[in-house]
């Protein structure tokens, strides 16, 4: 059924999925210490719309010609903007914490963020693949396409979904220089990533309380540094070993969010240093050959749209790594193929059904 696709990059997704189902499935069991926490509908939801609906999804995408992604990206761009507004429409939009990002339709919520984001992709590989002649041009390439992304903006730090806007504009970047942008234009663009999260910070004291315990994780280890803080314990618990599958004691009363953002906290108690650095390198695989079906991509279109997606997953998988052994500043990002979300994981392998159907019409065998 998928003739002529990458075997490779097929075989990593398959052990990323598999396995992060089994971890996704120790995690929850966190869930049985919390009061109202129905694991069955947890475990089933993931299941039926994550992988039995993202494998459909998969082997739809892998058999439609990626061409065709290009011929309607505007309007699929226009959706995932509709759909993202609509967090802020009453008796649909959700409120979880403090932000607007989910909304519920006939009973079936999601996170529009996530179609937002492949449908920022596709207008951008269709957008700098037409402008390609123009992209060193401030006035008609750099200006335009940091327009797009401001537009973007406007739309995810209203909610506020600050963490999953810093993914779209780093594979935004990506995308940008793949298709030959200058990097002076680049600088730019992060020395004004870097005013705006000072702006931010100012007015959102939670991405100020972020960055403080960053720099000091003590500073205040029962309220915003309490989350990294049961991170390391469980991770520094794991050891080299791990103390074994289903026996992480910190995802029952400690870690928020076993089966989310803390995920990887789980597994590491888990499987310890040897199983992390498995996954690690699974996701490291995942990246070279991904980039790599993009070098040998037919054209211009197939190269951006593939590093776009590939950027999208591996960028939120390796964030979210690195703010759970407090590498980076702790952010709410899942992680790709095991958090919880099965629309999350069902739109992830979409993508990567149109990254196999690229890989059909490469330029030469990889």
């Amino acid at each position: 059924m998928l003739k002529g696709a990458d075997k490779t990059l097929l075989g990593i997704v398959f052990i990323l999925v598999v396995g992060g189902f089994f971890v996704f499935s120790s995690a929850s069991l966190g869930l049985l210490a919390r009061d109202g926490a129905a694991l069955s509908n947890v475990a089933f939801n993931q299941f039926m719309f994550g992988i039995v609906g993202g494998t459909v999804a998969l082997l739809i995408t892998s058999h439609i010609n990626y061409r065709i992604w290009r011929k309607y990206a505007f309007y699929i761009f226009l959706f995932g903007i509709f759909l993202t507004l609509l967090v802020f429409v009453p008796d649909i939009g959700l409120s979880y914490g403090g932000a607007r990002r989910w909304i519920s339709v006939l009973g079936f919520s999601m996170q529009p963020a996530e179609v937002l984001k492949v449908g920022l992709v596709i207008y951008l590989a269709t957008w700098l693949s037409g402008m390609q002649p123009y992209i060193k041009s401030s006035l008609k390439g750099a200006l335009p396409f940091f327009g797009i992304l401001a537009l973007v903006g406007v739309v995810m730090l209203l909610q506020p979904d600050t963490d999953s806007y810093l993914i779209m504009v780093v594979t935004g970047l990506a995308m940008f220089v793949v298709a030959g942008g200058r990097w002076r234009d680049v600088g730019y663009a992060v020395l004004a990533a870097i005013i705006l999260v000072a702006l931010l910070a100012t007015f959102r004291p939670y991405i100020k309380d972020r960055i403080m315990t960053f720099i000091d994780p003590n500073i205040d280890p029962q309220g915003a540094s309490y989350q990294v803080r049961q991170s390391l314990i469980a991770v520094g618990t794991g050891g080299l070993e791990g103390r074994g599958y289903g026996q992480s004691i910190q995802k029952f009363e400690y870690l928020p969010e076993p089966i989310g953002d803390s995920v990887f906290a789980v597994y590491a108690e888990e499987f310890g240093f040897i199983g992390s650095f498995i996954l690690i390198t699974l996701l490291a695989f995942l990246t070279f050959r991904g980039y790599r079906i993009a070098s040998h991509a037919k054209d211009l279109f197939g190269m951006l749209l593939t590093v776009g997606i590939i950027t999208i997953i591996v960028v939120q998988a390796f964030l979210n790594i690195a703010s759970m052994v407090a590498l980076v500043p702790l952010s709410g990002l899942p992680l790709p193929f095991v958090s919880h979300g099965g629309t999350a994981l069902l739109v992830t392998l979409a993508n990567i059904g149109i990254v196999l159907n690229i890989s059909k019409y490469r330029k030469k065998k990889i």
